[in-house]
């Protein structure tokens, strides 16, 4: 103890072993000096009193501290040169340099955006086409686009009603204030001007022949926009909603992508024509609920996509009935409404809802501009609801799928034109009935059966006969032969979810007169190119 402390009272016997702890050195070099200084003090202060004891081996601490630092700068200094007593500087490295050495990681991608990466058949086959585009003076060996469900036939009368209308797709020249530059350059409702959603309730009303009402037309930047807000809003991510299948394959993308809705696929047969059963609807609920799944909507498309057959009201009710049932949604995708020719009417359910018999809240139908009026490039699409929570929802949602104020006032003027539209969808009915006999006739000489149908843009042909073996990877392999070979672009079955192996979508409303007879002549020499090597 120290020699100071033996003597005092207890306060000041702490007061001076928090001092000498003070006094403690930090640096572990300090300590030998620490074993000199301490005893020196000791010395000082038991001659000399307090003030001296305490001073001088303070200086002398602070003068060794400053001896020693000098000494370990000189020892780690190193001459530039041999015999030069200039030490040598060592700049600080430069930015370069500590990047290189630092290791290159990639950043983090999320494993949603990885899943969107992948492509099925249905994506790779547009890509083949982009890359090899058929044109009769061009690229007259390219490939032929038949895999997209894109309405050509009419666009010459919509080009005529643009000429003889400038205005509508002007900024000019509008008599109406709404419909100027100052009406429309500003921020609009985004779920659609009043004028838009008043005409296009108007429009699906004689399409469908059963009135809608405006106040519930919410419109979205397409119809893919508005399939995906309904899965937003119906379901949590991992809940499923049940699709009959074949199916079009857009919706694996469009609901799971960002809604994460898991799609079902509620098998159909050919021996049906590809109608969905109750039996197999109550498998599908029940097998999916099994594995801890919750059911929360069944999608369907009317006319069907790809098979193109259409649904009566008495299959519309039963799915009503099961839809109530369950408590489940019921989605009705209606875009090729107006694409029904034949004799066979079109059904919408809403026709059925007329009846006052079902829930109509639970009841959700899609439309849009793409396919009736073969306006896919103008992203204009159609959800309504007669859920008025989901209305208010999807009002709100629309900030991220908005259309155009352009397209809108193009739309307003096009959809008012009422006598044009009358003539224009009649004819292009007649365009799409005729060029659906000329694909089917075409085929069936080349061996090639069509699914009976009667709406949409495509056929639904059956080809297991040109299989190299019966199966899903003989499928893909046929596909693939026709993409290569015959340069043909097609949809595969398995792209469509369909359980029989061996069919194909094809789209008849993007190609000319003189083009078709082009893909028929392909078709017509593949088949036979086929059935020669299948016989030896």
């Amino acid at each position: 103890m120290n020699p100071m402390t033996q003597n005092t009272s207890p306060r000041r016997r702490r007061g001076i072993e928090e001092e000498e702890e003070d006094y403690r050195p930090r640096d572990p070099g300090a300590g030998a000096v620490m074993r000199v200084i301490v005893p020196l003090q000791g010395v000082v202060q038991g001659r000399g009193g307090v003030v001296l004891g305490s001073v001088i081996p303070c200086a002398l601490f602070y003068l060794l501290q400053l001896y020693l630092r000098r000494h370990r700068s000189s020892s780690q200094t190193r001459p530039s040169q041999p015999g030069s007593s200039q030490p040598e500087t060592h700049p600080p490295p430069s930015p370069q340099r500590t990047l290189s050495r630092s290791p290159s990681r990639p950043a983090f991608v999320s494993s949603r955006a990885a899943q969107v990466v992948g492509d099925s058949p249905y994506y790779l086959g547009w890509k083949a086409y982009q890359d090899d585009p058929y044109d009769a003076v061009g690229n007259p060996e390219g490939v032929i686009q038949m895999g997209l469900a894109e309405n050509q036939l009419s666009l010459d009368l919509i080009d005529d009603w643009l000429k003889s209308h400038p205005e509508a797709s002007s900024f000019g020249g509008a008599d109406d204030m709404s419909l100027s530059i100052r009406g429309i350059a500003g921020y609009q409702e985004y779920y659609g001007m009043p004028d838009l959603r008043t005409a296009m309730a108007d429009f699906m009303s004689d399409v469908m022949k059963v009135r809608f009402d405006s106040s519930r037309v919410i419109l979205t930047a397409g119809a893919t926009a508005a399939i995906e807000m309904l899965g937003f809003c119906l379901a949590e991510p991992g809940n499923a909603f049940l699709v009959p299948s074949p199916y079009y394959p857009g919706f694996d993308r469009d609901l799971n992508a960002r809604a994460g809705v898991e799609l079902v696929p509620v098998p159909c047969r050919s021996t049906d024509n590809f109608n969905v059963t109750i039996t197999a609807l109550e498998r599908a609920f029940n097998q999916t609920k099994k594995k801890g799944v919750t059911v929360r909507a069944l999608l369907i498309t009317n006319p069907s996509n790809p098979v193109g057959n259409t649904l009566d009201s008495n299959m519309l009710t039963m799915l009503l009935v099961f839809a109530r049932e369950k408590n489940i949604h019921l989605i009705c995708d209606e875009v090729y409404a107006g694409s029904v020719y034949g004799s066979s009417e079109f059904t919408s359910i809403a026709n059925v809802l007329e009846s006052g018999e079902f829930d109509k809240s639970r009841v959700h139908i899609i439309y849009g501009a793409s396919k009736d009026l073969g306006l896919p490039g103008l992203r204009v699409g159609v959800l309504y609801s007669y859920s008025d929570k989901i209305m208010k929802a999807a009002q709100k949602l629309t900030r991220f799928c908005s259309v155009s104020s352009q397209t809108q006032r193009l739309l307003i003027a096009l959809l008012s034109d009422a006598e044009f539209i009358q003539k224009y969808m009649s004819e292009n009915r007649r365009r799409l009935g005729e060029r659906f006999n000329v694909l089917s006739e075409g085929l069936k000489n080349a061996g090639i059966t069509c699914a009976k149908s009667n709406g949409g843009l495509f056929c639904w042909v059956a080809m297991p006969s040109f299989m190299p073996f019966f199966s899903q990877k003989g499928e893909n392999i046929l596909w693939e032969n026709l993409l290569k070979e015959a340069k043909i672009s097609v949809t595969p079955g398995s792209a469509c979810h369909c359980i029989e192996h061996g069919w194909f979508r094809v789209c008849f409303a993007t190609l000319s007169d003189h083009d078709t007879l082009v893909a028929l002549q392909r078709f017509q020499k593949f088949c036979e190119t086929y059935k020669r090597t299948s016989q030896e």
